[in-house]
């Protein structure tokens, strides 16, 4: 299935739900996140540099929140002529039957393993990891849940092992943060989306994903034992981090 042009607020809605990964995003997905989060290309790009320079004989890598697997690839692509085990997991029925229909397209070497799953990430068990990616995914699951899954995440890694961490910020002081939520906005109006797409999916979105500022981030991995934690890709207020065990 072709993936369509975001057009999902372009007419004026009589009342705005909360977003949900269901199948009318899946069908946009890809054009929607490339035209709203900046710096998401390049992070993807990169994965496959990322994956050699942490790879581990025989290791497990899971892309946790796969959406439409562009991670996965990444990840594929990166570690062929190895024996990794590559898992792709999100907890969007949609998500994952068109996930699932771009891995049928990858040709991957017979000691390598890729795999999509369909499952909650608060319930999957995870075990001797060399890398495990989360884009944009845990400021969708419940602050209150955020250190459960970072420990699970560290308890899995293999010493050495990374966890790729990308978020949306907020930042503490307002003045700061009014700022970038204004840029944001022009660089989507770049992007090609009107004023009206722009406002009714921040009020889709509002209380569904929740920004945390870098100290929040920084100081929750570190107390679930990582040593190095450093952002290594920075656009606006989206920001990608290595934490290593």
């Amino acid at each position: 299935m072709a993936n369509k042009s975001d057009n999902i607020y372009q007419k004026k809605l009589s009342q705005v739900s909360n977003f949900e990964f269901d199948q009318q995003v899946a069908d946009v997905f890809q054009d929607m996140i490339s035209r709203s989060v900046p710096g998401y290309t390049q992070i993807i790009d990169l994965l496959p540099t990322l994956s050699r320079q942490f790879s581990i004989n025989g290791a497990n890598y899971y892309d946790l929140g796969c959406s439409l697997g562009a991670g996965v690839v990444a990840l594929a692509q990166g570690l062929r002529g190895t024996s990794a085990n590559i898992v792709g997991v999100d907890n969007s029925d949609a998500m994952v039957e068109r996930a699932i229909d771009k891995l049928n397209l990858l040709e991957t070497p017979d000691k390598m393993s890729v795999s999509i799953e369909c499952a909650d990430i608060l319930e999957y068990g995870l075990e001797d990891a060399a890398m495990v990616l989360m884009n944009f995914t845990l400021q969708f699951i419940d602050p209150k849940d955020r250190m459960t899954v970072i420990n699970n995440i560290y308890g899995s890694l293999k010493p050495g092992g990374v966890l790729v961490l990308s978020e949306k910020l907020r930042f503490s002081d307002q003045a700061t943060n009014q700022l970038y939520i204004d840029i944001y906005h022009q660089y989507k109006a770049d992007q090609g989306y009107s004023e009206l797409e722009i406002s009714q999916k921040r009020d889709a979105i509002e209380n569904v994903l929740i920004p945390e500022d870098l100290a929040t981030h920084v100081t929750r991995l570190s107390d679930s034992g990582f040593k190095t934690i450093t952002p290594w890709i920075q656009n606006l207020q989206f920001v990608s981090l290595l934490a290593i065990k």
